[in-house]
């Protein structure tokens, strides 16, 4: 039997065009005629698109189930109309051996109802120091190496990351870089700018990270490596990834949605305001749209990070690093990028599925033989962002009552339906 979703505008080749697709067997098949038996979806002419993917997304699970699972976390990435995600390694046990990325992996074949592709560790423990991983062992069953939270980032271990580039690159795998450097952190939270001098803050330097990139970028020159920058957020560090891609270096990075709408004029005395790395200044904001414009930031991800009620209650100076943001990623940025002529809505698909899924060499898609996994969007659809309503065990999001408009209806899996929200159908 197939399924035939049907009055679609379907994104393909770059822009959306009417159409139909059919599935049958997980695969997208060719579509022909219905016959008795087959099932018809009428889609009312919304929007299907490739599944949305985010490559930075911190599931929790092993060792912090009471923040987060796999089974809240992708039930809250499938109502975001996500069909991937890339779960970061800060876990317990780290995965950095086959044996502890297994208890991983059996939770996900257990609970995950999104496709979940897990990052190994580059140094064993997640220490972002001493020994590295085995990385032709671990390579098979991960997207990519990282240690995100403990960057490989001081001079003395220069050395260190550039045999992980090379160890990384002769198995095929990025290396996925969270660029903090902590000699020059001394202890701070938030942005080094104006509102952490106003009001009596410790500062984080734009230095801690873009420093790191500059060091990555030529080490990546050195060993050939494919290097991904995660969650970017300093115009130093937009520019030197922009002087990378000119030179032709296999280099890529990512920005989140609060870096693209939000700077630190906006800061709160909240924790549902603080994250890593931290929000930064106007000037910052405004690289960074620029960014995801020219093409330099070719990745849109979340760095979903959930964590308890109560760890979030601290105000800036004591609560933990991170926001939760799979639910309301594209609703955010389609009504504060797209219908304010930032950028395109079909640019805004590149960002979250096209090109994310091209870099890490990602399934999925909406062309015959490809496996099913898309999006159908509802781009009329208006709400107010209320953390009460997530599916995901966070809650603190720097976004609580903000106006959107665009979500998923839909979200399909490998032929599953795995995320409806009401659509009209004809069976």
């Amino acid at each position: 039997m197939k399924t035939f979703y049907t009055n679609a505008k379907i994104f393909r080749n770059g822009r959306f065009e009417p159409g139909l697709i059919a599935v049958e067997g997980g695969r997208i098949a060719a579509a022909g005629e219905p016959r008795p038996g087959d099932r018809v979806v009428d889609l009312g002419g919304r929007h299907l698109v490739p599944g949305l993917v985010d490559v930075h997304v911190h599931l929790r699970e092993p060792g912090f189930p009471q923040k987060e699972t796999i089974a809240t976390g992708t039930a809250a990435a499938a109502r975001g109309g996500y069909t991937t995600v890339c779960s970061m390694p800060n876990l317990n046990p780290a995965p950095d051996t086959p044996a502890t990325l297994g208890e991983q992996l059996e939770i996900i074949r257990r609970d995950a109802v999104v496709r979940v592709k897990p990052y190994g560790t580059i140094t064993m423990g997640q220490r972002g120091c001493g020994e590295l991983v085995d990385f032709a062992a671990l390579a098979p069953q991960v997207v990519g190496f990282s240690d995100d939270g403990r960057a490989v980032s001081s001079a003395k271990h220069m050395e260190l990351m550039e045999e992980a580039m090379r160890r990384a690159a002769a198995v095929g795998k990025p290396i996925v870089a969270h660029c903090e450097v902590d000699e020059l952190l001394h202890g701070g939270y938030i942005h080094d700018g104006v509102y952490c001098r106003e009001h009596g803050h410790k500062g984080i330097c734009s230095e801690s990270e873009w420093r790191q990139v500059g060091r990555d970028i030529a080490l990546a020159e050195k060993t050939g490596c494919r290097y991904h920058v995660c969650h970017v957020s300093t115009k130093e560090s937009v520019e030197l990834v922009r002087r990378a891609r000119a030179k032709g270096l296999r280099v890529s990075c990512e920005t989140a949605p609060h870096y693209l709408l939000l700077c630190d004029e906006d800061l709160q005395e909240e924790g549902r305001f603080k994250m890593n790395p931290p929000l930064r200044s106007r000037a910052d904001r405004e690289a960074l749209v620029a960014g995801i414009q020219d093409g330099t930031i070719e990745v849109i991800a979340t760095d979903h990070a959930p964590h308890t009620a109560a760890e979030k209650a601290r105000g800036l100076a004591g609560s933990a690093m991170g926001i939760v943001g799979l639910e309301t990623a594209f609703p955010l940025l389609y009504k504060y990028l797209v219908l304010e002529g930032v950028i395109t809505l079909e640019k805004l698909v590149a960002l979250m599925s096209a090109n994310p899924r091209r870099i890490f060499a990602l399934e999925g898609g909406v062309e015959e033989g490809d496996a099913a996994d898309f999006t159908v969007l509802d781009l009329g659809a208006e709400c107010a962002v209320d953390p009460g309503t997530f599916l995901s065990k966070g809650r603190a999001t720097p976004f609580a009552g903000w106006k959107v408009q665009g979500r998923a209806v839909l979200t399909v899996v490998g032929g599953k339906e795995v995320y409806d929200d009401n659509y009209e159908s004809n069976r």
